[in-house]
C-alpha cells in the first residue's frame, strides 16, 4: 500500500477539554451499607467444645459468619480454628509424654539451670577478640631466636608384626629422641621473620597431623611450648603467647576430633555424651594421648599441651575435667618466672571456660595464686633480667596486663558485686597494687565500677607512681565511667580528680591516651563549658612540637565523642576552642574526614532550617575544606560523597523572607564550591525555589523590587548554568529556569533561557557516559526535546522574531542534528510536534499561566496564525510519510508500523477527520501498521473499541464512518 503526501491538508480538530475532562471522570455509584464490599473482612466464629468438634468433624457445614449472611463461602481457614491442626494434637500429645513420667518440673528446671552454667553466653567477650590488638600492641625491633629440635629417624621402621609391647618401646624412645636430639637454633629473627616461622610449624603440624604422622605432630607442639619458657626478648612475650597457643589450640581440636571421630563408628555419640557412650578403642587412644604427655619431662610443654588437649577428658571419665584443672594449676606454681606464670595461668583459665566454665573454684585458685606471686615482680631475679635487657619497671608491668584482664574477666563473669568489693579490699592488702587495680577495672562490670567510682580513686591515688603510671589507671576508669553512671553528685569531684592527674601527664602521647577516654565522660554528663575547658587543655598539650601530627585517631575519637553527645550546632559553634580544635587537623586526609563527620552529624540532626550566622560561617568553612580537597586524582565517587554532604547543608539553609539575603549566599557558595557540578545544581535548583518561593508569598502581586529580584534570579541561573559540563545537566536546567522566569512573567528572561537550550541541542553528543558505560544519548535527547515541547505551548511569540518562531527554531534544529543512523528518532520528534500545533489553534489553550499571555490570546484566533499552523503541520506529516516509504522493505518494517500507528494516533486525536484526504490518510496509516503483521493486537483492539466509544459522542458521529474500514489483520 502507497501513502501519498500530496493530498494532506491538515485542520485541527476542535476541542472542549472541560467536557472531556469531566467526561474521563470516573462515575460515582452509592454503595449500600448492607452489600457485601470485596474488602470487608469475613469474620469467622470459633465452635468451641468436643460437641461442637464431633459435629464439624461429622458434617460438612460451614461456619457461621458474625458478619456476613449464610451465602457467603465458607473460609477455607476456619477448619483450622476447632483445635485439631496438627500443632494442636501434638500439643495435646504432650500430655503423655515419657518425660513428664521420668522427671518432675523442678528437676527439668534445675537441668536447664546447669546446662545454662556449663556454657559462656555471648556477653562473654572471647580470646579472640583480643588476639588482633596483643599482636599489634606487644612488638620488639630486636632480634629474635628460635630453638628448633631436628629430631633422628631412629624408631622409624618399626614392623607391622611388632608387639604391642614394641610398639610402646618405640614411642617412649621417640620422645626421648624428641627431648634429647639434635637441635638447630634459628637466630637473628626480625618479628616478621619469627612470625612467619611460627605459621610455618603450625602449617607443618596440620600436615604431620594429614599424613598419619601423629608423634611428628606431638613434637612440634612440645618444641613451640617450651620457646614460652624464653623471656630473652621480653617486649615480645605476650605477643608470642598468643602465637604459640594458636598451635596448641590447634593441636588440641586435631586430638579431640580423632577421636570424636572413633566414638563414631557406627554412630556418634549424642551432644551431651557421657564416658559410658565412648567405645573402648576410643578410650585407648585418648589414655594413650595423656600417656605420651605425661611422659614429657620438662614442666611447661607438659602443662600447656596436657592443658591442649583438657577436653579429651570427657571420652573418659565424667570428673576428669574437675580433677585435672586444679593438678595443672598446682602444678603451674612450680615456674619461676612470674611473666611465663601468670600467662601459664590465662592459657589455663581460657581453656576452663571453655569446656568448664561453671568451675569458679578453679578459676579463683589461679587468681589467689596470682596475687600470691605478686612479691615476685620485685624479686632480684626479675630485676637483673629487666636491668639486661634495658627495661623499665613501668613498661615490664604492662606486658602483665593482657593475662591479668583475661584471668580477672574469667573469675568476674557473671558474678555478683560482693566479689569485686574482695577484690577491692585484697589490692588495699596488697598495698593498693596498681596492677591488679587496673585489671579489676578492666575486668568487672562497668555499673559495678561507676558506683564506685570515688573509692577507686581514692585507692589510686595511693598507689605508688613508680610502678604502674596512675593515667593508665584513670584511663581505665574513665572506660567504665563511659558506659555506666556515676552517682550524680559525685560527678564533678570525680572529674576534677581524673583531670588534675590527666593534665600532669608530661608525655602527649600518653597524655591524649588517657584525654580521649575522659572526654565521653565530660560530654555525657556536662556542658559546654566543661567541654570547652577540656579542648582547651588538649590544644594547649598537643600544639607542642606539633605533638598532634601523632595523635590524629585519638584526636578524631575525641570530636566523635563530642558529635556523640552535642546536635545542637548553635551550641557547638559557640565553643571557643572548637574550630581552634579543627585546625590542629593538618594532615589533608584527616581533615576531610573529620569535616566528613561533622557534616554527617548536622544532616542527620538538623531538624530545621537555619539562618545563624555562626552555623552557617563555620560550616561553610567545613565545606570549603571537602571541596578544597578535590582535584584531578579524585575519584568519581569520592566527589559525589562529598557533593551530597554539602548538598545536605545547602538545603538546610534558609533565611525566611529575606529574599536577597538568601541569594547572596547562593552567590557566595557559587563561588566556593565552583569545583562540584553537583553543588552548582544544586544551588540553582535553590535559587530558582526562590524565584518561585518569592511568587507565592507576594500571591502574584509583583512589586518593582519583587521583580527586580526575580530578574537577578534569572541572571543568576543564565551565567551559572554554561560552567556545567554535563549537557543534559545545562539543557534541563535551562528548561527549568525558563519554565520559572514564565512564571513570574520575566518573559524576555524566559525567551533567552529558551532560545540557550535550543542553541545548546547540536553540542549533544551521540552518545555519553553514564555510571562508567557508553550509553546512547538518542532516548534523553527525546525525553528532553518532548517535555521541552510540552512548555512551548504557553509560550508567547516574540514581537519582533515571527510566528511560531521558537517551535521552528527547534524543529530545524531536529533537521540538521546528526542523528543515529537508521535512527526514526527525528520523525518521532515531528510527530511529538503535531499534538503542539493542533493544541495551539485552538480557541481555548489546555494549560495557560496565570498573568502571561500566550498565543491564544495574542492572536484571538486569527485566521493567518491558524494557517501557519496548517502548513506546518502539512510539512511535518510529509516529512514523516516521506520516511514511512524509506521504511518499506526489510529490517524497516518493523519501524514503519510503529510510526504509522503512532501517526493514525496524532490524527485521531488531534486532527479534523471530517476532511476526506484527513480521513483518507488515517485510513491508509492503519493498514500501513498492520500490512505486514508487526502491530500489537491487544493495543489495536483496545485502540477501535476507544474508536467506537468516540463515535458515539455527537460531535464525532463521522468516525463511525472509518471504523468499517479499520480492519486487524493477521500476522503473515
Amino acid at each position: 500500500m502507497t501513502v501519498k503526501m500530496a493530498a494532506v491538508q491538515w485542520h485541527s480538530r476542535l476541542r472542549k477539554y472541560s467536557a472531556e475532562l469531566q467526561a474521563c471522570r470516573a462515575e460515582s455509584v452509592a454503595v449500600e451499607g448492607s452489600e457485601h464490599h470485596p474488602l470487608k473482612p469475613i469474620m469467622v466464629t470459633e465452635a468451641r467444645g468436643s460437641r461442637a468438634r464431633g459435629a464439624r468433624r461429622g458434617s460438612t457445614s460451614s461456619t457461621t459468619s458474625s458478619s456476613s449472611s449464610s451465602s457467603i463461602a465458607t473460609d477455607p481457614l476456619s477448619s483450622l480454628l476447632d483445635g485439631t491442626d496438627p500443632l494442636s494434637l501434638f500439643a495435646a500429645s504432650s500430655d503423655t509424654h515419657p518425660l513428664t513420667h521420668s522427671a518432675s518440673a523442678g528437676e527439668l528446671g534445675r537441668r536447664r539451670g546447669e546446662r545454662e552454667e556449663e556454657c559462656v553466653g555471648v556477653d562473654f567477650e572471647p580470646w579472640s577478640s583480643k588476639r588482633a590488638e596483643i599482636l599489634t600492641r606487644y612488638t620488639t625491633t630486636e632480634k629474635l631466636s628460635i630453638n628448633l629440635f631436628m629430631g633422628s629417624d631412629k624408631g622409624k621402621a618399626t614392623s607391622p608384626s611388632s608387639a604391642v609391647s614394641e610398639k610402646v618401646r618405640t614411642r617412649l624412645e621417640e620422645l626421648d629422641d624428641l627431648e634429647e636430639g639434635s637441635q638447630r637454633e634459628l637466630l637473628n629473627l626480625s618479628q616478621q621473620d619469627y612470625v612467619n616461622r611460627i605459621e610455618e610449624l603450625n602449617q607443618s603440624l596440620k600436615e604431620a597431623w594429614s599424613s598419619d604422622q601423629k608423634v611428628k605432630a606431638l613434637k612440634i607442639v612440645i618444641q613451640c611450648s617450651k620457646l614460652l619458657s624464653d623471656t630473652a626478648v621480653i617486649q615480645f612475650y605476650p605477643s608470642k603467647f598468643v602465637l604459640i597457643t594458636d598451635i596448641l589450640d590447634t593441636f588440641g581440636r586435631l586430638v579431640y576430633e580423632r577421636i570424636w571421630t572413633m566414638c563414631s563408628d557406627p554412630t556418634p555419640p549424642p551432644e551431651g555424651f557421657s564416658p559410658e557412650d565412648v567405645n573402648d578403642t576410643a578410650k585407648e587412644t585418648c589414655l594413650n594421648w595423656f600417656f605420651k604427655i605425661a611422659s614429657i619431662r620438662e614442666l611447661i610443654p607438659r602443662l600447656y599441651v596436657e592443658a591442649a588437649i583438657l577436653k579429651c577428658n570427657r571420652f573418659l571419665s565424667r570428673s576428669g575435667i574437675q580433677e585435672t584443672l586444679p593438678r595443672l594449676t598446682a602444678m603451674i606454681r612450680g615456674i619461676g618466672d612470674p611473666l611465663v606464670a601468670v600467662y601459664a595461668r590465662a592459657y589455663l583459665c581460657r581453656v576452663g571456660m571453655e569446656v568448664a566454665p561453671q568451675l569458679k573454684d578453679c578459676l579463683n585458685k589461679n587468681f589467689f595464686d596470682l596475687l600470691a606471686s605478686f612479691r615476685h615482680l620485685h624479686g632480684d631475679s626479675v630485676q637483673s633480667q629487666l636491668l639486661l635487657q634495658r627495661v623499665e619497671i613501668p613498661v615490664y608491668l604492662t606486658l602483665y596486663s593482657p593475662a591479668i584482664h583475661w584471668i580477672l574477666q574469667c573469675v568476674s563473669y557473671r558474678a555478683p558485686e560482693a566479689l569485686l568489693l574482695e577484690m577491692m579490699e585484697r589490692c588495699k592488702k596488697l598495698g593498693n597494687n596498681a596492677l591488679l587495680l587496673n585489671s579489676v577495672m578492666w575486668a568487672f562490670r562497668a555499673e559495678f565500677i561507676a558506683t564506685r567510682a570515688t573509692d577507686f580513686i581514692t585507692m589510686i591515688k595511693q598507689c605508688d607512681e613508680a610502678g604502674f603510671p596512675k593515667h593508665l589507671l584513670f584511663g581505665s576508669l574513665g572506660r567504665s565511667l563511659a558506659s555506666a553512671d556515676p552517682p550524680e553528685a559525685e560527678r564533678l569531684s570525680i572529674l576534677n580528680d581524673a583531670w588534675k592527674v590527666i593534665t600532669k601527664i608530661r608525655s602527649p602521647q600518653d597524655y591524649i591516651n588517657c584525654a580521649e577516654i575522659w572526654v565521653e565522660f565530660t560530654c555525657r554528663h556536662f556542658t559546654k563549658r566543661e567541654v570547652n575547658a577540656v579542648l582547651a587543655d588538649i590544644i594547649k598539650h598537643m600544639t607542642p612540637d606539633r605533638a598532634f601530627e601523632d595523635a590524629y585517631p585519638q584526636l578524631q575519637s575525641v570530636i566523635r565523642k563530642i558529635l556523640t553527645y552535642f546536635h545542637d550546632f548553635s551550641v557547638l559553634f559557640s565553643m571557643e576552642r572548637f574550630l581552634p580544635f579543627l585546625d590542629m587537623f593538618q594532615k589533608d586526609s584527616v581533615r576531610v574526614e573529620v569535616c566528613r563527620s561533622i557534616m554527617e552529624v548536622f544532616i542527620k540532626h538538623q531538624q530545621e532550617a537555619t539562618r545563624d550566622p555562626v552555623i552557617l560561617n563555620a560550616l561553610l568553612h567545613v565545606c570549603k575544606t571537602m571541596h578544597d580537597s578535590v582535584n584531578s586524582l579524585t575519584l568519581e565517587d569520592e566527589k559525589r560523597s562529598l557533593a551530597l554532604l554539602i548538598n545536605g547543608f545547602i538545603r538546610l539553609v534558609s533565611f525566611g523572607r529575606d529574599f536577597e539575603q538568601q541569594l547572596s549566599f547562593c552567590v557566595e557558595a557559587r563561588a566556593t564550591f565552583c569545583n562540584l557540578e553537583p553543588v552548582i545544581i544544586q544551588l540553582i535548583h535553590t535559587v530558582n525555589q526562590l524565584a518561585m518561593e518569592t511568587r507565592r508569598v507576594m500571591k502574584g502581586n509583583h512589586s518593582r523590587k519583587t521583580a527586580a529580584f526575580v530578574r537577578a534570579c534569572a541572571a543568576y541561573s543564565f551565567i551559572t548554568i554554561p560552567s556545567l559540563t554535563s549537557i543534559f545537566s545545562r539543557l534541563n536546567l535551562y528548561l527549568l529556569s525558563g519554565q520559572v522566569a514564565l512564571a513570574n512573567q520575566c518573559l524576555s528572561q524566559a525567551d533567552a533561557f529558551l532560545k540557550a537550550a535550543v542553541s545548546v541541542l547540536p553540542e549533544v553528543p551521540r552518545s555519553i557516559v553514564v555510571e562508567g558505560k557508553q550509553r546512547c544519548s538518542e532516548s534523553l535527547l527525546l525525553d528532553f526535546i518532548n517535555n521541552f515541547i510540552s512548555t512551548l505551548l504557553v509560550v508567547p511569540d516574540h514581537p519582533e522574531q515571527g510566528v511560531l518562531y521558537l517551535v521552528r527554531g527547534l524543529l530545524n534544529m531536529v533537521q540538521d542534528y546528526t542523528w543515529e543512523e537508521n535512527s526514526s528518532a527525528k520523525v518521532r520528534v515531528y510527530i511529538s510536534a503535531v499534538p503542539l500545533l493542533a493544541a495551539m489553534s485552538q480557541d481555548t489553550y489546555l494549560y495557560t499561566i496565570p498573568k502571561v499571555d500566550s498565543n491564544e490570546t495574542l492572536y484571538g484566533g486569527d485566521p493567518k496564525f491558524t494557517a501557519e499552523i496548517n502548513k506546518l503541520c502539512d510539512t511535518l506529516i510529509g516529512q514523516v510519510l516521506d520516511h514511512l516509504k524509506a521504511l518499506g522493505n526489510g529490517e524497516g518494517l518493523r519501524k514503519q508500523s510503529s510510526l504509522a500507528f503512532s501517526l493514525f494516533g496524532a490524527l485521531l486525536a488531534h486532527g479534523d477527520l471530517r476532511s476526506n484526504k484527513l480521513n483518507q490518510l488515517a485510513v491508509n496509516l492503519w493498514s500501513l501498521s498492520h500490512k505486514h503483521g508487526h502491530s500489537d493486537a491487544r493495543t489495536s483492539v483496545r485502540t477501535l473499541e476507544h474508536i467506537k466509544y468516540l463515535a458515539q459522542q455527537p460531535e464525532l458521529t463521522h468516525l463511525g464512518e472509518i471504523i468499517p474500514r479499520l480492519a486487524l489483520q493477521s500476522r503473515a
